[in-house]
């Protein structure tokens, strides 16, 4: 079962990084989340997977289906799908490219989902939400329903916000302050 003090550990010691980088977003920080420290880590994921599937469950039925943006969002799909699998659930699961293939169907979406499908979009960490709302405007371009965005951790940079602006709502197994870290002012 899901322990957010287990996640938070796993987090902190194989995740968290500080120094000066520059994020996806383009913003420069003092810290980093390097998510697939944890996500391809068997202890981390499964942790991930419970407690997505556990927040999925308690809004008391399960989306058509879980996914996101390729490559953060791929082990975390697959540990959904594997955990919701073992528990009996019937969800599927979905991977939206960066760019198109260039070959066979050119498609942006794989994955067994189709128009009028109701989803939740999954991702390790979020600063502004750019990944994510990237793989909505490719989900709702293709007639999918999407119907909120749930991360690993929000780093409280915007995301939320952005994601509320835009009539999706927004969960996160953890937040930045989980770490004892304040996120900016500005």
């Amino acid at each position: 079962m899901y322990n957010s003090e287990d996640l938070k550990t796993i987090i902190r010691e194989r995740s968290l990084k500080f120094g000066d980088f520059i994020l996806a977003s383009g913003k420069k920080a003092k810290y980093y989340l390097d998510g697939k420290q944890t996500t391809l880590d068997a202890r981390g994921l499964t942790l991930v997977g419970e407690g997505i599937l556990e927040l999925l469950l308690a809004d008391g039925a399960l989306p058509d289906a879980v996914g996101g943006m390729s490559i953060g969002a791929d082990p975390i799909t697959a540990a959904v799908l594997t955990i919701a699998g073992v528990r009996g659930f019937d969800l599927k699961g979905f991977l939206v490219r960066k760019e198109s293939k260039g070959h066979g169907t050119n498609k942006f979406i794989e994955g067994p989902v189709a128009a009028g499908d109701k989803v939740v979009v999954v991702e390790d960490v979020v600063t502004t939400g750019g990944s994510s709302l990237l793989a909505i405007e490719r989900l709702e371009a293709a007639g999918i329903k999407v119907e909120g965005v749930i991360a690993i951790v929000d780093r409280m940079e915007g995301g939320a916000q952005a994601f509320a602006e835009r009539g999706y709502s927004f969960r996160s197994l953890l937040t930045i302050k989980d770490f004892g870290i304040d996120p900016p002012t500005n």
